[in-house]
């Protein structure tokens, strides 16, 4: 068995065979670090000669070399890494390819492996693919639910139901104008959603990185829990859960920090609001009873 380490990170322990086809699949990466029950220090995997490298003649220098240890979780722990370079996401590395498959691996890599997909993720490199990205996901998925709904309502699935032709009529006054602000509405919401978490992540002292990541970080989530919007009935909550639960890995893997500080700067906007709402409604009901007293 190999411990495979990332950044100062374990990923855990898995067979040859494993580390083989997550090397061909992309999910381990040459640089990563590698040791197992015999070895004298950790070693990248691709000087592992199973994997088609060749070994170091002299081991590579080490502050301190790992103890030998008998079980996987000791095995995993005494380590000094040097910081991986991060290889991008597959959107990240299409190079004037048809969107399409790059946009599909990507959405599958955020929204099965977050931690894997943010750990790749390159923190820097501008703010233009990222937002394609966001907006093709965005778009489709907040349009699908947006006909899906509305044609319900429109032919009476939730209301007192209408005449088919003003009906159909209606839809596509309404869709063209819903297609028309939709991306402009992504677009500023974006930009002040990274801010607003950029500015929390500097309250909990977990700005690591640059607005630019955040903002990539941001991006990318929304561009992949969108297209969760096109599950009837439920899909916005689907969406809504687990873009918060991207957010937090993503925010806490891009700008390399404990996921506890990524989790108080996503939650902070909505504990600030949620907390101003209940003072407000406080405050509203103190006035009521003063003026129902003076009356």
């Amino acid at each position: 068995m190999i411990h495979i380490n990332r950044s100062g990170n374990s990923l855990g322990t898995f067979s040859e065979e494993d580390v083989r086809e997550g090397l061909r699949t992309g999910r381990f990466i040459g640089t990563d670090l590698g040791w197992r029950e015999g070895m004298a220090a950790w070693q990248s995997l691709s000087q592992f000669p199973e994997f088609g490298g060749t070994p170091p003649e002299t081991p590579p220098p080490q502050p301190a070399p790992p103890p030998v240890v008998t079980t996987p979780a000791a095995a995993a722990a005494p380590i000094t890494a040097t910081p991986v370079s991060r290889s991008g996401l597959p959107w990240e590395n299409r190079q004037g390819q048809a969107f399409i498959g790059p946009f599909v691996e990507t959405l599958q890599m955020v929204l099965g492996r977050p931690a894997e997909a943010f750990t790749v993720m390159k923190t820097e490199g501008g703010f233009g693919e990222p937002l394609i990205y966001a907006l093709i996901g965005g778009c489709a998925g907040a349009l699908v639910s947006f006909l899906f709904s509305f044609g319900l309502q429109s032919f009476g699935a939730f209301g007192g139901g209408q005449n088919g032709m003003n009906a159909l009529a209606g839809l596509g006054i309404t869709s063209v104008g819903f297609v028309i602000l939709l991306p402009v509405l992504l677009v500023i919401g974006l930009f002040i959603g990274a801010a607003i978490v950029h500015l929390c992540l500097m309250l909990v002292g977990g700005a690591k990185k640059p607005f630019e990541t955040t903002f990539r970080v941001l991006a990318f989530s929304h561009g992949s829990t969108g297209p969760l919007q096109m599950i009837p009935i439920c899909g916005g909550i689907i969406a809504c859960v687990w873009a918060l639960i991207v957010n937090c890995i993503g925010i806490a893997r891009a700008h390399e920090i404990d996921t506890g500080k990524a989790v108080l700067a996503i939650l902070l906007p909505l504990i600030v609001c949620c907390g101003g709402g209940f003072f407000l409604l406080l405050f509203l009901g103190g006035l009521g009873a003063m003026s129902h007293n003076w009356h």
